[in-house]
């Protein structure tokens, strides 16, 4: 598969306020400079975008729309993702560690470390 992720991932890592970005120049410094709720808020807007596309290619649309609004939320999710210095690769990794497992697997196994956690704070 492509590198396109990283490549991705370096050049918004460069427009973080902190590298030097600057938000009169770059959409992605200016929505690192107005904070979490606005990045956070961008996302719940692109997966709408995206569930509506989605809908939309299920009524006879042509698939490209989707494929569209999915690379919208893909790239806002690095944003996400860079705001809080994680790396795709680290998402990769955490999709590759759950290959082969069962998804009902994976989501009692999810329940049971969240319980454990909670526990744990008491």
């Amino acid at each position: 598969m492509s590198d396109i992720l990283q490549r991705l991932a370096e050049v918004i890592a460069t427009r973080k306020p902190e590298a030097g970005g600057d938000p009169e120049k770059s959409y992605v410094s200016r929505l690192f400079s107005k904070g979490d709720d606005a990045i956070l808020k961008k996302i719940g807007e692109e997966a709408t975008e995206t569930v509506m596309a989605a809908k939309d290619v299920r009524a006879g649309a042509d698939p490209a729309k989707l494929v569209y609004e999915c690379a919208d939320l893909w790239f806002h999710s690095l944003i996400m993702l860079a705001r809080f210095d994680i790396t795709p690769q680290q998402v990769l990794d955490e999709l590759a560690r759950r290959e082969g497992l069962s998804g009902i697997e994976e989501m009692a196994n999810r329940k049971l470390k969240e319980r454990e956690l909670s526990e744990g704070r008491k």
